[in-house]
This record gives structure tokens, sequence and C-alpha cells, in this order.
């Protein structure tokens, strides 16, 4: 029975975020909504800020265990990006919020992991040193979570999916030029 009552806790707030900003939404409305007393709300969350913690963590679980052996940067980031696309109202109010913070890690963890999968599926025979694995993918997480974060600055006016693999194309084996550059360290 607890499971189904945090279930609909997380359902009614982003149902509720996906109609107004977080610092518009009360725990009364969403107890409201899913038909539970406060009690029941705060038997599960401290607060909003740890719903909001919770239900991105689960997402970010969840896609990276959706991106299986299948990797790719490109493919990783499409997965990540339907997320937000089929709640992009909910995100812009997540990223226009006080809560950037949790946002932003949760952005992090996913682009770090798509890219710590993509180096270790495409590069498993590399005699590469742990630093520079470490540094490659910083890199590409960094690019990644730059890219989301201008996408969602400018209201998420303009196709990022496109945008995204015009990118890999055109940087099409600059990956395979570090790692050479590794080798010869």
């Amino acid at each position: 029975m607890t499971n189904l009552t945090k279930d609909a806790i997380k359902r009614s707030f982003m149902k509720l975020l996906n109609l107004k900003p977080v610092s518009k939404i009360t725990v009364k409305e969403i107890v409201e909504d899913c038909g539970i007393n406060r009690n029941s709300f705060y038997y599960h969350f401290d607060d909003i800020p740890s719903l909001i913690e919770e239900i991105l963590n689960e997402q970010a679980d969840a896609l990276m265990q959706e991106s299986g052996k299948d990797v790719s940067i490109y493919t990783g980031i499409l997965t990540a990006m339907d997320f937000a696309l089929q709640n992009k109202t909910a995100m812009m109010h997540l990223y226009n919020s006080a809560n950037r913070e949790l946002f932003e890690h949760y952005l992090n963890r996913i682009s770090s992991r798509t890219v710590s999968e993509y180096f270790e599926v495409y590069f498993t025979d590399e005699q590469i040193c742990d630093e520079d694995k470490q540094a490659i993918v910083m890199y590409y997480k960094s690019l990644l979570v730059g890219f989301v974060i201008e996408w969602l600055g400018s209201g998420m006016k303009y196709d990022l999916s496109h945008q995204v693999q015009r990118l890999c194309e055109l940087f099409e084996g600059t990956t395979e030029t570090a790692v050479s550059r590794c080798r010869r360290k």
C-alpha cells in the first residue's frame, strides 16, 4: 500500500508541475490531488525538494537501465531528452526553480553514465590509464550537460536532437583521436 501511496504522490506532483512552477505547488495541493492526508505525504517525504530529488533519481536510474548495451552518446542523450520532452513544462519549471541544483545533478549523473558506458563499450580493448579515461568522460559529460542547459535556457525552442546529431557527425572520430593520444603517452 505504501508504494501505491508514494507513486500517487509522485504522479500528483508531476501533474501539478506540468501546470505551474515548483514555488506555486504546496503539499496541500499534492495530497488533495491524490486523495491522501498530509501525514501520508510526510511519512514518505520530508518536503517537496526531497520529493523532487527522489523523482529525478528514479528517472536517472530508469534511463540508465533503459540504455542497456546499445549505447552511444547520441542515443543516450535522446533517451534523456525523451523524458524532458514528455514533461517539457515540468522540466522548465524545475530548471527555473530554486531546486535547479537537483536538476543539474540529475543531468550530470545521466550524462556521466552515458559517456562512461559509451567509453566502456567502444574502447574495452584499449589500454588507457584511469586518469585519462576520467578526463575524457569529464570532457564529454560537460559538453552534454552544457548542450542541455543551453537548450533549457533558450526555453527548449529548437530541436536539440537534430543539433546533437549534427555535432556528433561533425566531431566523429575525435574520441578515437583522444584514445590514440592516450596510448602514445
